[in-house]
């Protein structure tokens, strides 16, 4: 089954020529990694990390996963954890709703749970702010991604990691509350959907 519509509506705009050599070099490792993968049949795990697990971990978990959908690479299970939990912040949730994902909230405590579907036949990403080491994620053989520097500088081990790789991501919390919030929330969303589109189409299946 494909992607729903608007996804695909969306993924139609990506210009992968908008990202810059040095950041082709930053994106390179993950590359590699999941091609190792691919080749020995393996499955691929991937552990997006942020301090908080609130924001850039979830937007790159969800849009890795919809991209290893896209371009039909097997047996991809993305997650995202934090040096701390929190929430993930509502913001992101309505981001990837106005994208075209169908999400709802299937618990609304101080962190609340979400379904995010990106098609109609597929298992939806469960979203909620945990601990990378949380019994949700998986504990070996998983490549550790960092999407933030202080995560990056605050872990120095991950324990079960088979890999470790570092791709920030500029936060938009910092205009949380202003009137430019959405706006920087779709910013980093496509530009997140845009390199994770780059990476999963550089594997050679």
């Amino acid at each position: 089954m494909p992607l729903y519509t608007n996804i695909q509506h969306f993924i139609s705009l990506i210009d992968i020529t908008s990202i810059s050599e040095e950041r082709k070099q930053i994106l390179q490792p993950l590359i590699d990694y999941i091609q190792e993968k691919v080749n020995l049949k393996k499955e691929i795990r991937l552990n997006f990390i942020c301090t908080h697990n609130s924001r850039r971990s979830h937007l790159a978990q969800v849009w890795a996963q919809t991209m290893a959908y896209y371009f039909k690479i097997e047996n991809v299970f993305c997650y995202s954890g934090g040096t701390q939990e929190t929430a993930l912040f509502f913001m992101v949730a309505e981001t990837l709703k106005n994208t075209g994902f169908k999400v709802k909230t299937l618990s609304k405590e101080n962190n609340p749970i979400y379904s995010i579907k990106y098609a109609e036949n597929e298992y939806p990403i469960i979203g909620f702010s945990k601990k990378l080491d949380d019994d949700f994620n998986p504990k070996s053989e998983f490549c550790a991604i960092m999407t933030c520097d202080q995560a990056d500088e605050g872990c120095p081990f991950i324990a079960g990691t088979k890999k470790r790789v570092s791709i920030t991501f500029k936060d938009p919390k910092v205009f949380d509350n202003t009137p430019q919030q959405t706006q920087k929330y779709e910013e980093r969303s496509f530009q997140i959907a845009t390199e994770m589109f780059y990476i999963f189409s550089k594997i050679e299946l």
